[in-house]
């Protein structure tokens, strides 16, 4: 069991979460798992719409929700009206981070734009994601993580080369990896305050965090005029690697990435004379008859049950693994030494499964203390315990629509 009663790496970091959906989000879901106090602002009545995208439940709110919605405070609070900005001036003149994913000049609009806050509060910080960063000619577009897979470059590479471009996995990678970009940038940012006791901002184009980890596509278009075109389940620079099947219906990747796990698997296969000074010794030779080998391959995959084959594998040194579905992870012993799985008891419907934290250190680990609550389920307490409101306030604000 991960130690959740430890110190924790941002105890005392306060974070305004003005983000919907999942990029931006995520990366304040990631710092509240590692000790920071977050606040999610949401507007009046609606909330974040990830409240209602996904599998919905019986307390109204979807499971996305409940699960990246985790270690948040939800505070009500419509910045679009005067009093809204005021309170949400007030607050950033008390925290650390802003998350934000709006359009570029939402925020401006609303009278709560960078040069605004940071002249408020000089050590704040914004992470601010958008389809396309704050600059360039399309930084006005609107978009999601479809798009961004898509002008990103992966959609492109995603499927088989005779057939259209398919979603790489799920249209939220985007989303995902950008608000992984985020956190890394908000923790440099933070050791960068405390150099020059400033605060800066973090532009994230969605689409940024997919180009980057494309591996060479740009120096091989760059250097040669190398276009990569989808290849279905296999990849440049190795081979075989792939996904195979096995005789149980099940499949299994197999990545042979040089000349010597090659050599181990063509002797597990039975075929030791295809490695070394045969046929396809060397990867230029088994790239030239890429089809020849993964036929060969998959061929010996399917005399073998999947768990069989993991352990033929296994002993000869080759990698291989299992392609998962959820039941699968769920069943998996690997899994479940890790702890990657959490179950959580929420009040509002009880118990439900969530990946755990990730990474995972030693000393100060994150933690898993509350999903995503209820809508406005913290506004009174905050405005009372930091800005100082009082209760009749309050309800005057909640009459207007403010909060």
């Amino acid at each position: 069991m991960m130690d959740e009663t430890g110190p924790t790496p941002l105890e005392g970091i306060r974070v305004l979460d003005c983000a919907t959906f999942i990029a931006a989000p995520y990366c304040a879901t990631m710092l509240a798992e590692f000790g920071a106090e977050v606040i999610k602002v949401e507007l009046p009545g609606v909330g974040d719409p990830i409240r209602k995208f996904g599998t919905p439940t019986e307390c109204g709110d979807s499971l996305v929700w409940l699960s990246e919605g985790r270690n948040k405070k939800s505070l009500t609070l419509d910045l679009r009206k005067p009093e809204g900005a005021q309170i949400f001036k007030d607050l950033a003149a008390r925290s650390d981070i802003i998350c934000e994913n709006f359009q570029p000049g939402t925020l401006e609009r609303w009278g709560v734009g960078w040069d605004v806050l940071h002249a408020l509060n000089a050590r704040l910080i914004m992470m601010r994601v958008s389809a396309y960063g704050q600059t360039g000619p399309y930084r006005d577009r609107p978009g999601f993580g479809r798009i961004a897979n898509a002008f990103g470059g992966i959609s492109y590479l995603a499927g088989f080369p005779d057939r259209a471009p398919v979603t790489p996995g799920s249209a939220t990678l985007a989303d995902y990896m950008s608000g992984l970009y985020g956190f890394s940038g908000v923790l440099l940012a933070l050791q960068a305050r405390e150099k020059t006791g400033e605060g800066q901002v973090i532009d994230i184009g969605l689409y940024e965090s997919i180009f980057r980890i494309l591996d060479e596509l740009a120096p091989a278009y760059k250097r040669s005029g190398y276009v990569r075109e989808r290849m279905g389940p296999g990849t440049v620079n190795a081979v075989p690697h792939s996904h195979y099947p096995t005789k149980d219906g099940r499949w299994v990747a197999i990545a042979c990435t040089n000349d010597k796990i090659f050599a181990r698997l063509a002797e597990i296969m039975g075929r030791a004379e295809l490695a070394g000074e045969g046929r396809f010794g060397t990867y230029a030779e088994r790239a030239e008859n890429r089809d020849e080998v993964d036929g060969l391959v998959g061929a010996w995959t399917a005399t073998f049950a999947r768990d069989e084959l993991l352990k033929v594998c296994d002993e000869g040194q080759v990698p291989c693994g299992m392609v998962c579905s959820i039941d699968e992870i769920f069943e998996d012993p690997q899994y479940e030494a890790r702890e990657n799985i959490r179950t959580m008891d929420d009040p509002r419907i009880g118990e439900v499964a969530v990946p755990n934290v990730v990474p995972r250190l030693t000393e100060t680990p994150g933690a898993i203390n509350w999903l995503g609550r209820a809508i406005s389920a913290d506004t009174d307490d905050i405005l009372t315990q930091l800005l100082g409101k009082t209760v009749d306030e309050i309800g005057a604000l909640k009459e207007k629509g403010v909060v």
